[in-house]
């Protein structure tokens, strides 16, 4: 088997010699290969990774279509102008229908995208400065350096040269900070919330390049075929585009452009083989189509590019990221400073009182243990603190400054990090990749510096930051290991270090120790008595009682969501309320 490396440098070299040696069927072949590559590439970072359902790309693809050749054929003006028209048409487009449909979810989100994708069909068509049903024909052809791209052959190398920059980028995207925070969007968007990110943002930016890599798709497709009709952007285009990004691998870069060869020849060949074979026209194709997908996405439910990955060997074992100074440290308070501060808290779900005037406070340089029965609320608790839930009543101060109507991303800002009472990991993503996600603040380089490769020397930062923490942990052997592949016990030691990884003031941990065995435990309290030596404040829920009494300052009890006791755990053992609670009475 040849490497990794050496089948990349082939397929480049294939690519570049394919005009030279292939008919000119073939050669057009390719070029509707490269166009539909761009816009399953945006398919699979916004529908593979950001987990958008999208069937409207192809409504991207005309309005930038429609845009250069409104521009070029009536008005004269230069194919060039009408890139910078068409995109900034898509553009427009795109931020105004992603900000009303992306706060829609589930299938609402996806009908949502056919709806508008059917609107802009029918406004193409219904138009007579776009021709109607009629469409715009007699486009002109692109120039470059003087030189007229009229042919498939000629234009073959303009298509393929943007579509491998698109790759790059996208691959580039990925493995960077803001790449992290997408690959968190999908199942984990409370938990990025938590480090930082600005989830509704976040979606909205890779909707957007989805989009624009569609309308990219659409200015190279006008001028390779010097005309363009509302039939190339109805809702099956929009529906083979999607089919393309899942047959390649929905989450994997490379799987749009294996998705989008697989479905253009396929149609293309079934389009041949199946008359002559029936002996009559028909529409046979897509019956047969549609089995081979079923039967296909029943074998390889990843997509394919998962599969031939698989037939490469497999690289050599990457090594640890190379030391980098470290980032800079937020100042901890000094010890016994008034931290955090809760009073007449409450909070309701229907006519359930799930918190109910509750109230302690922390001072800083202290581990405070928060316990109680399962469904004490103290869960609750921890997400009205971190800005998951919104309190209904009372007051939550942190340093003096209110934070009870905070968000989650400006409560991460003033210093405080949380693990999850149910682990809340990115699975398939690396252990270094995960943990690096709690750096997030901590980084300033935002997308278009990831894609041109500019972020390198604060990348390093992050990881070497990432690597630390992990040996801090007692996980530096496990970097490179897929997250959802550990133990249930070193998950939870992975969130720890996530977590460590935002350089928090305060930091809150629920049921940290659930799942660990004997000595692992011991090393977790080890780990949390040198955090508190280091300055470090943390706000504990944990049942595991041998491991609370013997690791935190003082003790908060609840019960039905209000305190019932309060003090050091000496106090607590013997409180007469407290045994009730647990045991049911002293007796």
């Amino acid at each position: 088997m040849i490497g990794r490396h050496r089948a990349l440098a082939l397929f480049l070299v294939a690519v570049a010699l394919a005009p030279l040696v292939l008919p000119a069927f073939y050669v057009t072949l390719l070029n509707y290969i490269g166009l539909a590559t761009l816009v399953a590439l945006g398919l699979v970072l916004l529908t593979g990774v950001a987990g958008v359902v999208s069937f409207g790309q192809q409504a991207f693809v005309g309005l930038a279509a429609y845009a250069t050749a409104a521009l070029t054929v009536p008005m004269g003006l230069s194919p060039w102008l009408g890139l910078v028209a068409g995109l900034a048409l898509t553009a427009a487009f795109a931020l105004v229908l992603g900000a009303i449909t992306l706060r829609l979810s589930g299938h609402y989100l996806s009908i949502s995208t056919i709806a508008w994708g059917i609107a802009l069909y029918y406004l193409f068509g219904n138009l007579p400065e776009l021709g109607q049903y009629s469409g715009i024909d007699n486009l002109p052809p692109v120039a470059v350096a003087g030189f007229a791209l009229e042919s498939g052959r000629e234009s073959y190398y303009l298509i393929w040269l943007v579509t491998a920059a698109a790759l790059l980028a996208a691959r580039n995207l990925l493995d960077s900070r803001t790449g992290r925070a997408i690959r968190a969007l999908r199942f984990r968007g409370v938990m990025a919330e938590s480090f930082g990110v600005d989830t509704a943002a976040l979606k909205l930016l890779v909707f957007l390049y989805a989009a624009l890599l569609a309308g990219l798709s659409g200015w190279l497709y006008a001028h390779f075929l010097r005309f363009v009709s509302p039939h190339a952007f109805g809702v099956n285009a929009g529906i083979d585009y999607l089919f393309m990004a899942v047959i390649g691998g929905a989450s994997q870069v490379w799987g749009a452009l294996i998705g989008a060869s697989v479905l253009t020849v396929l149609k293309e060949w079934l389009k041949d083989l199946l008359p002559a074979l029936f002996q009559k026209s028909g529409n046979y194709e897509i019956v047969v189509f549609g089995v081979l997908m079923t039967l296909l996405l029943h074998r390889t439910r990843d997509g394919l590019a998962p599969a031939f990955a698989r037939l490469l060997p497999a690289g050599s074992t990457r090594a640890r990221p190379p030391d980098a100074p470290a980032l800079p440290r937020r100042t901890q308070p000094a010890r016994g400073q008034p931290l955090l501060q809760l009073r007449g808290v409450q909070k309701r779900f229907g006519g359930l009182l799930a918190v109910n005037d509750m109230a302690f406070a922390m001072n800083s340089g202290e581990i405070l243990g928060l316990i109680g029965p399962n469904g004490a609320g103290k869960s609750t608790l921890f997400n009205l603190v971190t800005g998951v839930l919104a309190a209904d009543a009372g007051e939550i101060r942190f340093l003096g400054e209110p934070i009870e109507r905070a968000t989650q991303r400006e409560i991460a800002r003033r210093g405080i990090a949380r693990t999850f009472q149910h682990v809340n990991l990115v699975s398939t993503m690396s252990v270094i990749e995960n943990v690096a996600i709690g750096t997030h603040l901590r980084g300033a380089k935002g997308s278009l510096a990831a894609m041109l490769h500019a972020d390198r020397d604060e990348e390093r930062l992050l990881l070497a930051e990432a690597a630390r923490q992990l040996d801090r942990v007692g996980l530096g052997e496990h970097l490179y290991e897929p997250a959802g592949s550990l133990p249930l016990g070193q998950q939870r030691i992975v969130e720890i270090a996530r977590a460590l990884c935002a350089d928090p003031v305060l930091l809150l941990m629920d049921e940290p120790a659930a799942g660990l065995r004997y000595g692992e435990k011991q090393a977790l309290a080890a780990l949390l008595r040198k955090l508190r030596d280091e300055g470090m404040s943390i706000l504990l829920v944990e049942h595991d009682m041998e491991f609370v009494m013997g690791l935190v300052d003082r003790l908060v009890v609840m019960d039905f969501g209000e305190k019932l006791a309060e003090g050091l755990p000496a106090e607590i053992q013997a409180n007469p309320a407290v045994l009730e609670a647990y045991l049911g009475g002293i007796e």
